[in-house]
């Protein structure tokens, strides 16, 4: 038995002092516990559920380029993402759901951690993006067009074992040519690829900016909203109703806006970023506002948006609008509620033992976040 003896327990259920049992990868205990096989010494510190980020890339880096991963083969982007597994658990991230790579990369990635064979947090993938023919990640995602040709695409990543579909509702950034928030996929095509995903109650995930993009997706059904940069009141106020997560992934933005062109990020992916800024604020108005659910998720592995520096996403929130306690539930307990787990996100009796130890109380501190002591992920300690 693993106990994490005199600290704070601090979590979305509030904050109590107590010591942390841990056995079998399951927290057993909340409370005094006497006795210990090995002890984690957090006196005057806080023990937290480890983070949750609802979208990263694996096979990428934080290049400036991401499309030129497209001359290298899966085992090199396998090997990428070992290394991008290692540093997220390092930072305190222990589940992270993979939104889109090439064929298997990321499912046999989710397989690899599972089995011991590589350190990392828990995945949960997609498999390949569904995006319609030349749109918005087609290099490495799996083109698709009409409610037939969707529906053939969503079961082809659901017989790999997909945990999630993902799909692109509208442009991007990064894709050259692509028109950010110009919708893609329609609403006919979106409305196949959730019933297609819900037959096997397989939630759904859209990369859409735009305005309508987002409504097409949020009234065909789709569990998250992906980046939803432009999102007006009305459809802040339609995904609230509607009860649809929003992710906004404000690193991405971030990571493109504040490195620039001279850090070798092409051209037209910075002129898009710049673009979408004062839109991207107006949007969290809009979401707080309207009460929209959100959830964290970096986009990590984009230009300058590190897989170890994931827990930044959560002082990004703070500042465009959330509170610390609502960083702290975006990041545990509502992204897990989105990836379906509920047994993660909370410091309680028979959940995992995803845990992270903070020199401060992060309701109070959000960099707290950024520095963890220690990281127990699935029971191990891994830092």
């Amino acid at each position: 038995m693993l106990v994490l003896r005199g600290g704070d327990v601090v979590d979305a259920a509030g904050i109590r002092e107590a010591d942390v049992a841990v056995e079998d990868g399951r927290i057993v205990a909340v409370g005094d516990v006497p006795d210990a096989d090995e002890e984690i010494d957090a006196n005057g510190r806080f023990v937290a559920p480890g983070l949750v980020d609802s979208h990263v890339h694996l096979m990428l880096d934080g290049r400036p380029d991401p499309a030129s991963t497209v001359g290298e083969t899966e085992t090199m982007l396998a090997y990428r993402a070992t290394a991008n597994l290692a540093a997220a658990l390092e930072s305190g991230v222990t589940t992270v759901r993979d939104l889109g790579a090439p064929a298997t990369l990321a499912l046999d990635a989710a397989r690899a951690v599972e089995e011991g064979v590589v350190d990392g947090p828990r995945v949960l993938a997609c498999g390949e993006n569904v995006v319609m023919t030349g749109g918005h990640g087609h290099w490495f995602g799996r083109e698709a067009d009409g409610r037939a040709e969707v529906k053939k695409a969503v079961r082809e990543q659901l017989k790999r074992g997909a945990d999630v579909i993902k799909c692109m509702a509208t442009g991007g950034v990064l894709t050259e040519g692509a028109i950010t928030g110009a919708p893609e996929l329609d609403e006919e095509e979106l409305t196949a690829l959730v019933e297609t995903a819900g037959a096997k109650r397989v939630p759904t995930a859209a990369h859409a900016h735009g305005t309508a993009g987002i409504k097409n997706a949020v009234r065909a059904g789709v569990s998250s909203v992906e980046h939803g940069t432009f999102m007006d009141r009305e459809a802040a106020e339609l995904m609230a109703e509607r009860g649809t997560y929003w992710v906004p992934t404000a690193k991405a933005l971030h990571g493109i806006v504040d490195a620039g062109t001279d850090a070798g990020i092409p051209e037209y992916a910075v002129e898009k970023a710049e673009e979408t800024a004062e839109a991207f604020a107006e949007a969290f108005e809009h979401a707080v506002d309207a009460g929209v659910s959100v959830a964290m998720g970096t986009d990590a592995g984009t230009p300058f948006n590190f897989h170890g520096d994931i827990p930044e996403e959560l002082e990004l929130m703070v500042e465009y609008g959330l509170s610390p306690d609502d960083a702290l539930e975006a990041a545990t307990v509502n992204a897990a509620d989105l990836l379906g787990l509920s047994d993660v996100g909370l410091v309680e009796d028979g959940y995992r033992a995803d845990l992270v130890v903070l020199d401060s109380d992060p309701r109070e501190d959000v960099t707290a976040w950024q520095s963890p002591t220690r990281v127990v992920s699935s029971g191990s300690i891994a830092r």
